[in-house]
């Protein structure tokens, strides 16, 4: 990509929005040599090569996601050098081009367009917003439809409290060293990154849920929370950190069953809802760039919170210790109820992409 275009050809750049389902791969990012495992990136290469570019393309990922989490609209640049007195692709027409020759079909290319030659998928990148699905009320793993069980969180309580997590929440917004929640192996010369914005509310009903299993009574009690709730830290009993499941090779936990943090004290919001029943919710993050591993992080500290297990002010302190291997930071929220949900660039926003899904609404 860095050699001149040949005599006569023209070398194009564009932007490309894309999506996918991360459970079969690992991750987007290529993966090079013979090993077993497979990115999203392998897949866009591949099918890159019906393209008949003279020189090989190469995807320039915006943004990175581990295996097994999701996008609803990633980006990347990518340049397509075309024979000598071959006008360069129309944007549908390499849309339509690069889904034909596509293999996987958990991969689906949105839309393409044409951008300066040194336009940067991932250093023009202006706004990136993940979302996070959870699903309270699930207390055996095959209460959750099949249809759902790689695409959020499942978690054995019947009530989070919103008001304490949209507390904490507050903790975390504006410009912080987030050292605290980085995980290990990140190359981000900086820890410093300016989250713009945070949001915790129920999510849509899934449509591929049946009405016995979905939630029908969701109900607000508002009750007056003693003082001390707001001071004192709410502790994990040893019996229950005994449950907790061990660190892994990098210190962390990816829990799978927070319910077993379950103490909950009573704040001035706790919804509640009929047992046996599903309900969703939304947990929303924008900022410009990400640390690795951060969102997963903050996700995993505020349904701490949810539950009872940590209160709003102790995430203002793991925050501040700048401590990544603290007790409560290395938890991880499990990758399959991450999403990737836009990435945009300036001026071209107004020309990105709106998508549509039952699940997610629709966005830019």
């Amino acid at each position: 990509m860095g050699s001149a275009p040949a005599a006569g050809s023209v070398r194009a750049r564009y932007l490309v929005y894309f999506q996918y389902v991360g459970t079969d791969f690992n991750g987007v990012a290529a993966v090079r040599g013979a090993q077993r495992a497979v990115g999203v990136q392998n897949y866009l290469e591949e099918a890159a090569e019906g393209l008949n570019s003279v020189e090989p393309v190469r995807f320039t990922i915006s943004s990175r996601t581990d295996a097994g989490v999701h996008a609803l609209s990633n980006a990347a640049h990518l340049d397509v050098q075309r024979r000598s007195g071959r006008p360069p692709f129309p944007p549908e027409v390499l849309t339509e081009a690069l889904n034909t020759h596509l293999r996987h079909p958990a991969i689906r290319v949105l839309r393409a367009f044409r951008v300066p030659s040194d336009f940067h998928a991932r250093h023009a990148a202006t706004s990136r917003t993940y979302l996070y699905r959870l699903v309270t009320g699930c207390h055996r793993s095959d209460e959750l439809p099949v249809f759902e069980r790689n695409l959020c969180w499942a978690l054995r309580a019947d009530c989070l409290d919103v008001a304490a997590m949209r507390e904490a929440a507050q903790h975390l917004l504006g410009t912080h060293d987030f050292s605290a929640f980085q995980s290990a192996g990140s190359p981000a010369p900086s820890p410093v990154r300016t989250l713009r914005r945070v949001s915790v509310s129920p999510g849509l009903a899934s449509p591929l849920i049946t009405p016995q299993e979905s939630s029908t009574v969701q109900r607000a009690t508002h009750k007056v929370a003693a003082s001390d709730h707001r001071t004192s830290p709410v502790g994990v009993s040893p019996e229950k950190e005994e449950l907790l499941p061990a660190p892994d090779s990098h210190g962390e936990q990816q829990v799978q069953g927070l319910g077993l943090w379950h103490m909950h004290q009573p704040h001035s919001q706790t919804w509640h809802q009929d047992p046996g029943k599903l309900q969703f919710w939304s947990l929303e993050f924008e900022s410009r760039s990400f640390l690795y591993r951060q969102v997963r992080r903050m996700t995993a500290v505020l349904v701490a919170v949810g539950l009872g297990a940590l209160a709003p002010a102790q995430v203002k302190t793991i925050l501040e210790s700048q401590d990544p291997l603290g007790k409560h930071q290395t938890r991880l929220a499990p990758a399959q109820g991450l999403f990737l949900k836009s990435v945009l660039y300036g001026s071209l926003d107004a020309a990105s992409c709106t998508l549509q899904g039952p699940l997610f609404g629709s966005h830019k």
